[in-house]
């Protein structure tokens, strides 16, 4: 019965991590202020992607950014998830 409840409980968590950067900006409600290619409240994610281009911490920056609060309404999502946002928007 544990092994049951094991396995079960890491398909649930696979699933968690295998969610892509696009779903967590959607899910995150991201979009309610940002866009990939046009200014809302906040930058567009392209302008984003472009600031950062060439940075080696830019995304360490950003992660601490929507950790933290800084310069950014903080996130309530896991590691994971911000990663996976990150590098969506630096793709863009």
């Amino acid at each position: 019965m544990q092994l049951v409840a094991l396995i079960a409980g890491a398909i649930v968590a696979g699933a968690v991590f295998a969610q892509s950067g696009a779903d967590v900006v959607k899910s995150k409600g991201c979009l309610n202020c940002h866009a990939v290619d046009q200014r809302k409240m906040g930058p567009a994610f392209k302008d984003v992607a472009a600031k950062y281009k060439g940075d080696n911490g830019a995304a360490d920056t950003l992660t601490s950014k929507l950790k933290d609060g800084k310069g950014h309404p903080k996130i309530p999502a896991s590691d994971a998830e911000i990663k996976a946002a990150i590098g969506y928007v630096l793709s863009q």
